[in-house]
Formats: C-alpha cells, structure tokens, sequence
C-alpha cells in the first residue's frame, strides 16, 4: 500500500488550522498529515499542541519553500512514496487527492499539479494576468510545456521528488523551478481540481506583494533557470 503524506505549511493560520485538520482526520484518514508550524506568531503552534495535531515547530519563519523543504525530509526519513503539498488555509480540497494520484500512475509524471485551469478558463483578472505572464514564460522556455495553473499550492509529488526537493537548495516550491524541472526532462502534469476561498483572515499577496513576486518570477523563468545546475 503506497504510504501519502500531506505536508501543510502554516504561517499565522489559527483561525484556520483546525477545520482544515479535522476535516482530514474525519473524512481523509487514508492519508497521513504533517503541519509545518513556519515561525507563527500567532496561536497557531498552541492550537496544534492542544489538538494533539501532528506537526513540526520551526522556531523562525523561513518561508514556503523551507517549510516545504522541512516537510518533504520528514517525508523522506519515514519512508513515504507520495507527498502532497496542501494549504492550511482552507482553499484546498483534500477529496482532489485521489484524482491527482490516479493522473500520476496513468502518465507517469513526477509532479502533479492540482490546477483550477486545466479545463476551465482563467478570470480577467489583475492577479490571473500576472499568473498568465507566468504561463506564457513557461512555454517559451520550455519547448511549449504548457501549465495553466503554475502557481499552485497544490501539488503531489513522487519519490524522485520528495528527495530532490527536500536536500536540494536549489529547488523552491515556486513556478520557476518548475519551469527548470522541465528542462531537465521531468514530467509534470496538471489535473482539474476546485479550490475554495481561504477560510478566515488574508492573503499575504497584497497587489504591490504580487507585483514584485511576478516580476520576480518572471525574471527567473526568462534568465536566471539557465544558471542553475
């Protein structure tokens, strides 16, 4: 039986934490669950205590791709042959899993991606033209690889993954290393999946926040990927 971990990165989710926890303890208890507290100033390490959640306390905040990183060590060290990389704010809807697991099997992928624009058509929006830049420079650089929801926080990874990702720096939970993935002749797909609005509380991606990320992006997309080994 292949052994599921869902890592879920939680900076300053307390009002968030336990109706995403108990929804897989009630309903998902196939899959195993890991939070990684990342340096939460709020209540949401005491939440986890109190709940007897299982999770990991980093003592300062380093950000999605340490968080990550964190968990897929964890992951590698306890012998389990998936992860899937799951918000803790609530968007995400653990019912997509199965769906992503079955699309890995079928294509051989090593990355699935749980993508809100598989099948469905983006917004016009300012945030979905940023994620639409992102796209486009994915394509370009990648020999027509197209990702429609490449900023996705959703994402199952393999066994090849699980070790790349957990003890190589270079790896970052971001679009860009996605895009150099590619390059470097690793598979991955994107299945259609529903997300919900986050629970409680706010994006940390003011529109000024988003901008530079975009920009940001796109400039590893376009330039800095080709330095990387």
């Amino acid at each position: 039986m292949n052994k599921i971990l869902l890592i879920i990165p939680a900076y300053n989710e307390e009002n968030n934490i336990v109706s995403v926890v108990n929804n897989l303890i009630s309903n998902f208890p196939q899959y195993d669950y890991i939070i990684i507290n990342d340096g939460s100033t709020d209540d949401t390490r005491k939440i986890c205590r109190n709940n007897q959640f299982q999770f990991l306390d980093l003592p300062v905040n380093v950000g999605l791709t340490g968080a990550v990183r964190s968990g897929m060590k964890f992951a590698n060290y306890y012998g389990y042959d998936y992860v899937v990389q799951f918000d803790g704010d609530g968007q995400h809807l653990p019912e997509y899993i199965e769906d992503m697991l079955k699309a890995m099997k079928e294509t051989d992928a090593d990355i699935i991606i749980g993508s809100r624009y598989k099948t469905k058509k983006k917004p016009f929006t300012v945030r979905m033209i940023g994620s639409q830049i992102i796209t486009l420079a994915i394509w370009l650089t990648t020999k027509g690889k197209y990702l429609g929801d490449a900023t996705s926080g959703m994402r199952l990874y393999n066994k090849k993954m699980i070790k790349r990702f957990g003890y190589n720096m270079q790896y970052t939970a971001e679009p860009d290393t996605l895009a150099f993935l590619i390059n470097k002749n690793i598979r991955i797909e994107e299945v259609q999946v529903e997300m919900r609005e986050r629970i409680a509380g706010s994006s940390y991606l003011t529109v000024g926040r988003a901008a530079r990320y975009m920009l940001h992006m796109l400039f590893s997309i376009l330039i800095f990927q080709w330095f990387r080994q």
